[in-house]
């Protein structure tokens, strides 16, 4: 395996496809922060697997959409999200 990384996820058309990315790459040891955009998070029993998974794999998740119950960035909090990490993934 390569060196950790530091790592931020953005969920932008797909939320439950970044939920499994960003947990995935937690089995390579890499730091991930996953920040959900655009809409509010469907309420599905996939998207709650999928959030349980991220629990278990101490995800950092983020949104940028106001009364989703997560930490909510403001475009300065989504800037500063970009500040020294190794990649930004877009989904």
């Amino acid at each position: 395996m390569g060196a950790q990384k530091r790592l931020v996820i953005l969920g932008r058309c797909d939320h439950t496809e970044a939920m499994r990315v960003a947990a995935g790459l937690t089995i390579f040891g890499h730091d991930v922060r996953l920040i959900l955009m655009t809409a509010p998070v469907a309420d599905t029993v996939e998207n709650a697997l999928q959030a349980d998974t991220l629990e278990l794999a101490e995800v950092m998740v983020e949104t940028t959409v106001p009364g989703q119950g997560l930490p909510c960035l403001d475009a300065a909090g989504l800037g500063a999200a970009f500040v020294g990490v190794d990649a930004v993934i877009s989904l």
